[in-house]
């Protein structure tokens, strides 16, 4: 799955536990009608995937969706999610727009045509 969005958060790299486990969080802004503020973990080594990457770009995140299972001490059942990112790349201002366009600078200027040009072959 992937994900678009303008980057309004990145996080510092945190290490948990003894065995080093790493995680950096970034939230993206989508934009939509309603836009969702997502938060996406990068664990371990794609921590730093994020590194040339500063607030305010608009980027694409390929994720994983996770969930797990936990069961308190009380023997109560909860679930939890989380948006795992695995990949990350900026999105080109100009992609947004239509590229089947040329800027009108690029157009020569037409000089006023005669109707009655006998060169003018077209039937209409």
């Amino acid at each position: 799955m992937e994900v678009e969005g303008k980057i309004k958060v990145i996080g510092e790299t945190k290490e948990y536990g003894k065995n080093g486990f790493r995680k950096r969080e970034v939230v993206i802004t989508t934009e939509e009608q309603y836009p969702q503020f997502l938060n996406i973990e990068f664990v371990q080594d794609k921590t730093q995937l994020v590194d040339n990457f500063s607030v305010g770009e608009n980027v694409k995140i390929g994720i994983n969706l996770r969930g797990r299972e936990w069961v308190s001490p009380q023997g109560e059942t909860k679930y939890f999610n989380s948006i795992q990112g695995w990949r990350i790349e900026r999105l080109d201002q100009s992609q947004n727009q239509d590229a089947s366009i040329p800027p009108a600078d690029q157009f020569e200027p037409v000089d006023d045509l005669n109707e009655e040009d006998p060169e003018d072959d077209l039937p209409f």
